[in-house]
């Protein structure tokens, strides 16, 4: 079972020790966040708990890109927040069952492999917008209760424990490996704090996080029509927002570790999680950047840690807790500080000067929708709608026009670049109709019928030469094209010859 299921990676060296450690940092780190991202939610502690140990535990063994960590985020939590204040936590656990169900539909349909069509900088944009989200968030811990922020001794002393954290996560690893290095400034501080008796804030001021195993819930809402359409907007958006949070997390894993993860496997494996989230009582989530993060600078690169992880977050909600609550918040600010810092696409930048100013554009869009909206999903697809219509503009202005008459006196237009929605004004603008000999060949051999609008110029440029008495021939056109001109318009003679094999992006109408 554990060959079939390649639990621990076999097929690579695994470092178990540092799988473990690295796994017990990472469960460490998840409390404060699950917590918080459950308070936005307006859900109990323990809804984020639960949901970040089965989150975690499924897509580790399951999933498609190993050394990654799931749980509950604030993506999902901000999606969920009114659902919950409008109708309460049982058809939050209904509806993050539905997200799981189609997330599992889109793995099983491999439209995981739809990630592709997100250009680079809007990855660097989602990626810089969500590293400041990261700092910003921990901005909080810098207030009290009331939300004055902190001043005197109470401030100093969590800024000098902060700098002691993140001072240790930099300078350690150039000494030794032998530990990660977030684990032992987590170890350093929480022990300073504990001998001297050091007065600051820990984890258990958020919350307490005491619990039992994920009891078996299912969600007690009415099975009726009326409730599914209820839920099905929030599940689709939940949905969309995971896929899209976790294969891109996916992608930067992908890029530090230079191994290639499975998008289609892990949409599955998300789908997966987030039914049994909402069946063992949690909030839903998907994969955590920060987390992931934090787990491969730590060394890890196999299922094993993530499978720690979960378990070791179980047992600190379930015996721990007393322990656990104690946790100095500003050593886990610290080294949410540093996540923060590693985040940032630094390299974009130096790159301001030599990228096109359209994809600086998208990649400052993404960024600021990521960071004032917090809607990484909707951020994304802003990117991708504008780099799309970026590039449909560039495309259109590439197509051009060869003229020449040979030796029977028929004039030929040889077409090149993509003949598509935009471009067709510019192809209308190539011919001089009313002067051409009565003979026309246009050759699309360096060419490409993309979609429909580029049927419909063609239909009616045949149909302006057809109306002075003028005879079109059409050449290295496929036999799509062919039918497609045919159906549109029966009366235009159309001579296809030496049809190519390409087809276009609609295949009938």
């Amino acid at each position: 079972m554990i060959s079939s299921l390649n639990l621990f990676d076999m097929s690579q060296k695994v470092d178990y020790k540092t799988e473990v450690l690295s796994g017990i940092t990472v469960a460490i780190a998840l409390v404060p966040e699950a917590v918080a991202f459950a308070i936005i939610a307006g859900l109990s502690p323990l809804t984020g708990l639960y949901a970040a140990f089965m989150m975690g535990l499924v897509t580790s063994i399951f999933g498609g890109r190993p050394g990654m960590i799931s749980g509950a985020t604030g993506a999902v939590a901000v999606v969920l927040v009114t659902l919950a204040q409008s109708h309460g936590v049982e058809y939050i656990f209904a509806t993050v069952i539905l997200a799981g169900i189609i997330q599992t539909a889109a793995g099983l349909l491999r439209l995981g492999k739809l990630i592709r069509l997100v250009p680079h900088p809007v990855i660097f944009g989602f990626v810089n917008g969500l590293a400041i989200i990261i700092f910003m968030s921990q901005m909080v811990q810098f207030q009290d209760e009331s939300g004055n922020w902190l001043t005197g001794s109470a401030m100093y002393v969590f800024l000098g424990l902060v700098a002691l954290t993140m001072a240790i996560i930099y300078g350690l690893p150039k000494v030794t490996k032998v530990i990660p290095a977030s684990l032992a400034a987590i170890l350093a501080v929480f022990g300073i704090v504990a001998a001297l008796g050091i007065d600051t804030k820990t984890v258990g001021d958020m919350a307490s996080i005491e619990g039992a195993f994920p009891p078996f819930h299912i969600p007690e809402i009415p099975f009726t029509l009326e409730s599914f359409m209820l839920i099905l907007p929030y599940a689709a958006i939940v949905a969309g927002v995971g896929l899209i949070e976790s294969l891109l997390t996916l992608n930067i894993v992908d890029e530090i570790t230079e191994t290639r993860g499975r998008g289609n496997k892990e949409a599955v494996a998300q789908g997966v999680a987030n039914m049994l989230s909402g069946l063992f009582s949690g909030m839903g989530g998907c994969a955590m950047i920060g987390q992931s993060l934090i787990n491969v600078s730590n060394g890890a690169r196999a299922r094993l840690s993530g499978i720690v992880a979960s378990i070791m977050l179980l047992v600190f909600v379930m015996f721990g807790s007393s322990l656990i609550e104690k946790v100095p918040m500003a050593a886990l600010t610290g080294l949410m500080i540093m996540v923060a810092i590693g985040t940032f696409e630094w390299a974009s930048l130096r790159t301001f000067t030599k990228m096109p100013k359209s994809d600086i554009f998208v990649m400052v869009m993404v960024t600021l929708v990521t960071v004032f909206l917090h809607n990484l999903a909707l951020a994304v697809i802003i990117g991708v709608i504008i780099a799309a219509l970026v590039f449909a503009w560039d495309n259109a202005k590439r197509i051009r026009a060869r003229k020449s008459i040979d030796e029977n006196g028929a004039k030929h237009y040889e077409i090149y670049g993509p003949l598509f929605f935009g471009s067709i004004t510019a192809f209308n603008e190539k011919f001089d109709v009313l002067n051409d000999p009565n003979e026309v060949v246009i050759d699309f051999e360096e060419s490409r019928v993309v979609d429909m609008s580029a049927i419909e110029a063609l239909n009616k440029i045949t149909e302006r030469y057809h109306k002075v008495g003028k005879t079109v021939h059409l050449k290295h056109l496929s036999p799509d094209c062919k039918r497609l001109l045919k159906n549109a318009d029966t009366l235009i003679d159309v001579n296809v010859m030496e049809d190519p094999t390409y087809k276009v992006l609609v295949d009938d109408i």
